[in-house]
């Protein structure tokens, strides 16, 4: 079977939610009940066949192709299969996904990962704030999973963030790993100011040194056997997460936010 493929004929004017096409919606369904399928676009609702021309079978295998940036919520609560994403995606980029993987060529919204519990997410270009974090009012953001991006991030990047990991190949916006409870999140850019605000567990890995709160505690240097082991796990990524050079075990590290619990570290390329 080939992957099923919708095609954007238009760009609306109004932001798209994108919910309904994930795999596990689509699973049963004929290919006219899925263009007969409803989408949110603005104060409207408009069919599926509306907005994209619909080629392909295998609804495990998703491509959205002339896709931009005021398509959100694709891959909201994704279970299985695999969604790729050939050229922008709007905001709420793979909110909640528990499993499968989501591929975006291009740049991201808001909230791109935001509350994920399982799953791969990808992002060849660049993101908005709240990479991997929680929604307004929320306590807990990314839960698991492993999120990559090739690009650069905005602010608050793992905003609450309580288990999985964020691989960031650029640089990333204010408040970086802010109120984190666990989790890694590792950077290879620059990062903007109070990096690790309020965190309270939970590993900052950072390739260049970025100013350092003084509810923070200098820990001095150390060589880390862990950090060996988790940099030969990158090594099945397309990333330059994966590339030997990259690899490093020798850290400056830094203890907090003692404002918080103080469990938390950031790891800085020695």
């Amino acid at each position: 079977m080939s992957a099923l493929t919708f095609t954007l004929k238009i760009r609306p004017n109004q932001r798209v939610d994108m919910s309904p096409l994930v795999c596990q919606h689509l699973h049963e369904c004929e290919p006219t009940e899925i263009a007969a399928m409803p989408l949110r676009c603005g104060k409207q609702t408009v069919r599926v066949d509306e907005l994209f021309s619909i080629s392909g079978t295998d609804s495990a295998d998703i491509i959205i192709k002339n896709s931009f940036d005021k398509l959100d919520f694709i891959g909201k609560d994704l279970a299985f299969g695999s969604i790729t994403v050939e050229g922008d995606a709007g905001a709420y980029l793979g909110l909640s996904m528990t499993a499968g993987n989501i591929i975006v060529d291009g740049n991201t919204g808001l909230y791109a990962g935001a509350e994920m519990k399982k799953g791969y997410l990808e992002i060849n270009g660049n993101t908005g704030d709240f990479l991997g974090g929680a929604l307004p009012g929320n306590k807990m953001g990314m839960k698991g999973g492993l999120i990559l991006v090739k690009g650069n991030a905005g602010d608050r990047v793992g905003d609450h963030l309580r288990r999985g990991m964020i691989l960031i190949e650029g640089n990333t916006g204010d408040y970086c790993g802010s109120r984190m409870i666990a989790g890694t999140i590792a950077v290879m850019g620059t990062t903007g100011r109070h990096v690790g605000y309020a965190m309270r567990r939970g590993t900052l890995l950072l390739w260049n040194t970025p100013y350092i709160s003084a509810s923070f505690n200098d820990c001095g240097t150390h060589t880390l056997a862990f950090l060996p082991i988790m940099f030969k796990a990158f090594a099945s990524l397309n990333s330059r997460f994966a590339e030997p050079a990259t690899a490093f075990n020798r850290v400056q590290r830094y203890a907090g936010d003692m404002a918080e619990m103080g469990r938390g570290e950031i790891l800085v390329k020695h």
